[in-house]
C-alpha cells in the first residue's frame, strides 16, 4: 500500500545510504538506560534515625529524624521529617521540624511545617501551616568585566594641591582632606 515500485527510471538513482542509525533506533537505546526510576518509600511504620543522600526520588510516609539530601522529596500524609531537608523540589503533605532548602517546594493544605523555607518557587495551598520564614534564592548577579566598567574614585587629597595653591593666595581657610 505505501510501498514505491520501482521503475526504470529509479534505477538510474543512487540508493540512499544510513551511515548512522534512525533517529528513534538511537533514541530508544538511550531511553533504556536513563528510563524513569521508581521512588524510594520510607513507609508508614518506619523509623529512620540519621541522614539520607541520594540523587533520586524519595517519598516518605514514615518517620526520619535526620537531614535529608535528594532530588525530589515527596513527604507523603502520615510523612515526618526531624531535620533539614535539601532538595532539587519538596512536595509536602505531612509535618516537617527543620529548615527545607529547595528550587522548588509545595506545601498542600494538610501539611505542617516549623521551620524556614529557603527557596525559587514555592506554593502553598490553602490550610497549610507554615511557621518560619520564607526566604528567596538570591542568585549571584553576573560579574562585570572591570575592564568595561572602570570605577573612579576621585579622593579631595589627589584635587587638594592645585585647590591648595589657589586657597592659600587668597588667604581663605582650607578644607581638610578626607581620608
Amino acid at each position: 500500500m505505501f510501498s514505491k515500485q520501482q521503475t526504470k527510471s529509479d534505477n538510474s538513482k543512487t540508493p540512499a545510504r544510513l551511515d548512522a542509525p534512525p533517529p528513534a533506533l538511537a533514541d530508544s537505546t538511550q531511553t533504556a538506560r536513563k528510563s524513569p526510576k521508581v521512588a524510594s518509600l520510607i513507609a508508614e511504620n518506619l523509623t529512620v534515625e540519621g541522614g539520607i543522600t541520594g540523587e533520586g526520588e524519595l517519598h516518605i510516609d514514615g518517620i526520619v529524624r535526620g537531614d535529608v539530601r535528594i532530588g525530589k522529596l515527596t513527604i507523603g500524609d502520615t510523612g515526618h521529617v526531624e531535620g533539614s531537608i535539601y532538595a532539587e523540589a519538596v512536595e509536602a503533605r505531612g509535618r516537617v521540624i527543620g529548615a527545607i532548602t529547595a528550587k522548588q517546594v509545595r506545601l498542600y493544605g494538610t501539611c505542617y511545617i516549623d521551620g524556614d523555607i529557603t527557596h525559587e518557587q514555592l506554593a502553598m495551598e490553602t490550610g497549610a501551616f507554615f511557621q518560619g520564614r520564607s526566604l528567596k534564592f538570591q542568585r549571584p548577579a553576573a560579574p562585570a568585566p572591570a575592564a568595561a566598567n572602570p570605577v573612579k574614585v576621585e579622593t579631595p587629597a589627589l584635587e587638594a594641591p592645585a585647590a591648595v595653591s589657589a586657597a592659600s593666595a587668597s588667604g581663605a581657610p582650607q578644607p581638610k582632606p578626607v581620608f
